[in-house]
């Protein structure tokens, strides 16, 4: 940049004004520095006039913290790509997006941050257009998806089984810059899923493949309408939306739809209530069926669909979500009639999936950013890195992460191989508990850390254009989206329910199976502490099949919280017990083990679980003041 310079004199200080250097950052916006120079003494000003300079403010900055390669900032990414799917092709894929995302794509992020979507509802001459206007990185972002690949490889399968491992590490490494646009693309990946599951026919045979394309041109994303006013995870009570058969085998869809995220998709998959000749529908679930619906005719144009409004959302205030009023929505049915329900399981598991990679992945980045800090901050007279109780709270964070990471890798693993036609019963009644649980789970924990991790920043971590805030506002939601802790909770018990219990003897011998392949004496320690935990579950379940059916209810978060780290354990266990693993995978694996490892088991003992209590719990939290 051309540097003009122009003195100007007050109180014996020259200002070489228009100076600027650039900062060394990871974000592509670029940042200045203005330079003050301090003059010699007694230099007269121009013409003897006095003007304004800038004050001096002192020397001292503190250094931001730099984000880094953010793969190869991840032992843990690495050992377990090591030890699993041991590709150069894969590492050099990962290694190089690691540095584009540096070098580019955390800049795009931090751009739709700032840049929010907003709706145009009319054109300049009252036409009603609907249309919402997203920033140009919001845009560059779809381009990447595609030209990386970030649904694409788990339907290309060039890594058979493990091709969703690999796939979801790369999202993994995305999420944190992505500006939330792994939201459009989680459901992009659902919708997938559940065309695929149907038969890639038409008419969602193009929709198919440009929704799993490289092609920045082709690429589709989906939106997912599901929640209505009446209910969120209550689809079947909750839909009010309605589908008018037509004679060329079509539908019409009329209803409104409450909460639509990335609302600006090109296609969707939703529900509805077909009529009858009479114009009456089915209630409850079995009247539901799935419906698909291009977003935009062949002009461009939405077509029967009218925008309300866009959310104002605590978070993920990079991504539309709208209000929407359909109002003969073209649309064709895919599943049977009634069968809707059913037909959204495949999507959901996908997308509790990603919604589990991203708490993962953001817990990683806060950890990446608080420890380069720490190598930057000095505090009472020496480095951050140096106190050691700054470096124990990041190292239960870290703790917390890798059991977290472990988790999900795992649940990436049973899907490979269910859909490549590998996995064996017991692995197929897994991932049916585990999708839940680590969904659950890890939701809860990454707000956690995420919030510990601002900290480490001190008051920094309060300030919004650090961009450090937006980090926690952006976790909150993934404990919410696609089930609540509660929710999920009960979906837990469910599912062990409609096993028959075949779940649960899924889970005791293969979590038993990692425990017996673990042969290190120094993790001794932690094999006895999860194979007491897992002894304690097995004996409160026993109990509590004798109890009345409220009971499993109420310890339903507490089993899912027990299953979760008990499993969490065992596989930090198992990961430690490699030939590859290093001394921190051992040390991490006896840091989890010091915890209560099976919550449900110390609350039953002490009467949480009490049929007395609801009555006592619903008194405390409607107590009325006695006052007048």
């Amino acid at each position: 940049m051309m540097a003009v310079n122009r003195q100007v004199t007050r109180h014996s200080y020259r200002v070489c004004t228009g100076l600027y250097r650039p900062l060394s950052c990871s974000s592509s916006v670029s940042m200045v520095q203005k330079v003050l120079v301090r003059p010699p003494q007694d230099v007269p000003g121009a013409e003897g006039k006095a003007e304004f300079f800038r004050a001096g403010i002192g020397g001292f900055f503190q250094e931001r913290p730099k984000l880094k390669n953010p793969f190869l900032e991840d032992a843990l990414l690495q050992g377990y790509l090591r030890r699993h799917l041991p590709s150069e092709a894969v590492y050099s894929d990962l290694r190089v997006f690691g540095e584009r995302l540096v070098r580019e794509v955390d800049g795009w992020g931090r751009e739709c941050e700032v840049t929010p979507p907003r709706l145009v509802t009319y054109d300049p001459w009252g036409c009603r257009v609907d249309r919402i206007v997203t920033s140009p990185a919001w845009q560059r972002m779809k381009d990447l998806s595609a030209q990386e690949g970030l649904v694409a490889i788990g339907y290309e399968r060039n890594y058979g089984e493990w091709s969703r491992v690999y796939q979801m590490c790369k999202l993994y490494l995305y999420s944190p810059s992505s500006g939330l646009y792994t939201c459009p693309l989680a459901m992009t990946d659902g919708a997938a899923k559940v065309i695929q599951s149907l038969g890639v026919s038409w008419p969602v045979a193009d929709a198919f493949s440009r929704l799993t394309s490289r092609d920045p041109e082709h690429i589709w994303t989906s939106g997912q309408w599901m929640t209505e006013r009446r209910g969120g995870s209550d689809v079947g009570n909750g839909t009010e939306t309605v589908a008018l058969p037509q004679s060329d085998g079509t539908y019409r869809l009329s209803g409104f739809k409450w909460f639509t995220s990335a609302t600006d998709a090109d296609m969707t998959l939703t529900l509805a209530r077909v009529t009858d000749v009479d114009g009456q529908t089915t209630s409850g679930s079995r009247g539901l069926s799935m419906f698909y619906a291009a977003v935009c005719d062949e002009q461009g144009m939405v077509q029967g669909i009218e925008v309300q409004r866009l959310k104002d959302k605590l978070g993920t205030r990079q991504m539309p979500t709208a209000e929407l009023l359909l109002d003969g929505l073209p649309a064709h049915r895919l599943s049977e009639e009634g069968r809707g329900v059913a037909c959204i399981a495949n999507m959901l598991t996908v997308t509790r999936i990603h919604n589990s990679v991203s708490a993962v992945a953001g817990m990683r980045r806060v950890l990446q950013l608080a420890r380069d800090y720490a190598t930057r901050r000095s505090t009472f007279g020496k480095l951050l890195r140096d106190h050691p109780l700054h470096m124990q709270t990041l190292a239960r964070m870290e703790v917390e992460t890798r059991g977290a990471f472990l988790l999900v890798m795992e649940v990436c693993r049973l899907i490979g191989r269910e859909e490549t036609g590998h996995a064996s019963q017991l692995e197929t009644h897994l991932l049916r508990l585990l999708t839940s649980v680590a969904k659950l789970y890890t939701g809860k924990q990454a707000v956690a850390v995420i919030s510990e991790g601002l900290e480490s920043f001190g008051g920094q971590g309060y300030i919004e254009d650090t961009g450090l805030p937006a980090m926690l506002r952006d976790a909150q939601v993934l404990s919410i989206w696609e089930g609540t802790t509660n929710v999920l909770s009960l979906d837990v018990l469910r599912c062990v329910s409609r096993s028959s219990g075949l779940v649960l003897q899924a889970y005791f011998t293969h979590t038993q199976s990692l425990l017996a392949a673990a042969s290190l004496p120094s993790l001794s320690v932690a094999v006895r502490s999860v194979d007491s935990a897992l002894s304690g579950l097995r004996e409160f379940l026993q109990a509590a099949a004798l109890t009345p059916p409220g009971f499993m209810e109420l310890a339903a978060r507490d089993l899912a919280y027990s299953l979760a780290r008990i499993y969490m354990g065992a596989l930090l266990i198992d990961h430690a017990s490699w030939e590859g693993a290093s001394h921190s995978d051992a040390y991490a694996a006896l840091r989890w083990c010091e915890q209560d490892l099976c919550p449900v088991v110390s609350k039953a003992a002490i009467g949480c679980y009490n049929m007395k209590t609801p009555p006592l719990d619903a008194a405390l939290v409607y107590e009325e003041s006695t006052r007048d």
